[in-house]
């Protein structure tokens, strides 16, 4: 039998919660709508640390005027149940009022120009929103661990540039990104997606497949070789396909061998997803 993590609303919830655990704490942040990258996540954490704290928060301050805010899929209910599945010790689920006790905060975490390009070239504003809410989880948690999937990979690289930047006395995790069985990426937005978008949105992995099989060849064939899956799929409105540098988000050149991140972006129906994959570019050492 499961048992149940203690549920913390407030500040106060929270801060007894936590003091009453004994070793290593992890975190997990989400917005909800928890699915089994969430669980994976709360799995990983859980091998690596005594306890692990899970954060349920719609942050209203990553979210830009027209953005699906309003629609975002909430189901506390049956995201409860899945932390206590993977064993998490404490459920933070916050209302705005509480994180942000004043109202929308005057001072925020700045992303600088690294939160200016591809998501945040479509999505203004949007890191300086994430980046803030983190800081201040990770300030009333207090974890020795944080836990980011892969697959909002700008998101992460800024995370571990602000932890390292500004001094958090916390370790960031990376998680693989977990797909489905049609090698979908796992997203809460998913649930969007009507059974011909989703047809359509398989174009995206099948893309990054695609590049990734010609890593060797180098950048110019993994570029074109993901671009001629997304051309022939019209109804996939990309925003942006780029093989970059892993650390600086900048554009590989032709000659370049090493490290790097193909990532896609693409509106499918009403709704955008983003996919991404690190490869290792040029022929395996032998």
């Amino acid at each position: 039998m499961t048992s149940q993590p203690v549920v913390a609303h407030t500040r106060e919830d929270l801060f007894a919660a936590r003091g009453a655990l004994q070793g290593n704490v992890a975190v997990v942040m989400t917005m909800g709508a928890l699915h089994e990258g969430h669980a994976e996540l709360i799995r990983t954490a859980k091998r690596s640390a005594d306890h692990v704290v899970v954060t349920i928060f719609l942050n209203p301050l990553q979210f830009a005027v027209g953005e699906d805010l309003s629609r975002y899929p909430q189901t506390f209910d049956a995201d409860l149940e899945i932390c206590a599945r993977e064993g998490a010790s404490v459920v933070f689920a916050p209302t705005p009022d509480v994180v942000y006790p004043q109202g929308e905060p005057g001072v925020r975490v700045s992303a600088g120009a690294l939160g200016e390009v591809l998501e945040g070239a479509s999505r203004a504003g949007h890191f300086d929103g994430v980046l803030t809410v983190v800081a201040k989880l990770l300030h009333l948690v207090q974890p020795d661990f944080a836990f980011f999937g892969q697959k909002d990979a700008q998101q992460l690289l800024l995370i571990r540039r602000m932890v390292r930047d500004l001094d958090f006395q916390v370790e960031i995790i990376a998680v693989p990104t977990v797909r489905e069985d049609d090698d979908l990426a796992l997203s809460s937005r998913n649930t969007y997606l009507s059974p011909a978008d989703r047809e359509v949105a398989l174009a995206l992995s099948r893309a990054l497949r695609a590049g990734e099989s010609q890593a060797a060849a180098g950048p110019a064939a993994v570029r074109r070789a993901a671009r001629d899956v997304l051309v022939r799929e019209p109804l996939a409105l990309v925003d942006y396909l780029v093989l970059v540098h892993p650390d600086s988000l900048e554009q590989v050149p032709e000659w370049y061998r090493g490290p790097a991140l193909l990532a896609v972006a693409a509106k499918v129906g009403t709704t955008r997803l983003i996919d991404n994959l690190p490869l290792e570019i040029g022929p395996a050492p032998s």
